[in-house]
């Protein structure tokens, strides 16, 4: 790591100092949280039927889960990264079931966050070209779900017992 540069506490990529305090939505530096938002209006700038979009908000929010990101956050991540990642779901039938699971009143269950960063961040994505980006967040999401794959089980469960998702 250079002089200046600061290791975000969710992903590990360590990045030159913004000056700024810490993402406070996600456990996440201010560094690492703009290249999500840079991100973000990269993906919302494709007309994609799939809605890879999504891919990309629920990898980025399930690899900086903290002491302050709210149950509902951790649990709609992960439920986006098992429904792609283990039944091939589109990002636009993952934010349907977002919707869904949102309208009803929390119980959200207890995961265990993993001890390791996933080999990809947000940072790696960014350095695509638009032609590969989807490609890219497919591979990021597919290895942030590799170190959440523990709680499969408990993520198939509550879609099984609360949307009937089996």
């Amino acid at each position: 790591m250079s002089a200046g540069s600061v290791p975000c506490p969710g992903c590990g990529l360590v990045l030159p100092e913004t000056g700024g305090g810490p993402a406070e939505r996600f456990y996440a530096s201010a560094a690492c949280y703009a290249r999500d938002l840079e991100l973000t209006a990269r993906t919302l700038q494709f007309a994609d039927p799939g809605f890879v979009h999504q891919l990309a908000v629920d990898a980025y929010a399930a690899q900086h889960v903290g002491p302050a990101v709210t149950p509902i956050t951790v649990t709609c991540a992960l439920v986006g990264l098992y429904l792609v990642n283990e039944r091939g779901f589109t990002g636009r039938q993952v934010q349907r079931t977002h919707v869904a699971l949102a309208r009803q009143d929390g119980g959200w269950p207890a995961v265990r966050a993993p001890t390791e960063h996933a080999a990809l961040t947000v940072a790696d994505v960014l350095a695509s070209r638009d032609d590969a980006l989807a490609e890219a967040i497919r591979q990021w999401s597919s290895a942030v779900w590799q170190l959440w794959r523990h709680e499969a089980v408990t993520i198939a469960t509550l879609l099984r017992t609360r949307l009937d998702i089996r």
